[in-house]
């Protein structure tokens, strides 16, 4: 795992489903130059082989930008290829299984949902950010739980980088950042967007201290 921007505020970017990935690359390439803060990679309809090999490419190109790469649901590829981290949710393994293999540096995230206790949990097993969400309805995940502002504000006890999701647009982020969010994750608000690059930017904005 090499040195990476450390950075643990600002716009976490999750790659769409993309089953070309040539055009997975190029998307991927104007959000990071864009100035996003974590990439992670997410393709749930992808086979293993191609998973790897999108994976591999992501992280060549990430590094290339100070960019770390995170691994949805799946932290034995992100050890096999020496990503910076794993995101987990409440089925896809064992969080100190996952940092025992990555080591103590890994960004390995948890899916805490609408769940304070779930959140503290993860974090007494290794987990070093915590996602709530969905904030507001998503069209990635329609049916998700639902979580309230209020999580992100009395998590911050818990000492980790706080993470927002689901339906999130840079009209509703800010409500989210000032009330804790330390990251704001996006799908389809970046990579659905008109022009990608500008919709991160305006995600970024509302990180902009308030005059």
């Amino acid at each position: 795992m090499s040195p990476s921007n450390q950075s643990h505020r600002g716009v976490y970017a999750i790659t769409p489903d993309e089953a070309d990935t040539a055009r997975l690359i190029e998307r991927v390439s104007v959000v990071l130059d864009a100035g996003i803060t974590w990439l992670q990679y997410r393709n749930k309809s992808a086979a293993p082989a191609l998973r790897r090999k999108q994976a591999l490419r992501l992280l060549a190109l990430c590094r290339g930008r100070g960019v770390p790469l995170i691994i949805n649901d799946d932290w034995r590829l992100a050890a096999d290829i020496d990503a910076d981290g794993a995101h987990l949710g409440e089925n896809d393994g064992d969080i100190m299984a996952a940092r025992e293999a990555m080591g103590d540096v890994a960004l390995i995230g948890a899916s805490c949902y609408d769940s304070e206790e779930r959140a503290r949990r993860a974090v007494g097993l290794g987990a070093s950010y915590v996602a709530f969400g969905a904030f507001f309805p998503s069209p990635t995940k329609p049916d998700a739980r639902r979580a309230s502002t209020g999580l992100l504000a009395s998590a911050a006890e818990l000492e980790v980088p706080r993470v927002a999701i689901g339906g999130i647009t840079p009209d509703n982020a800010r409500m989210l950042v000032d009330a804790g969010a330390d990251l704001v994750a996006v799908i389809s608000g970046i990579f659905d967007a008109h022009d990608p690059a500008a919709a991160v930017r305006a995600y970024r904005d509302c990180f902009a201290p308030v005059d």
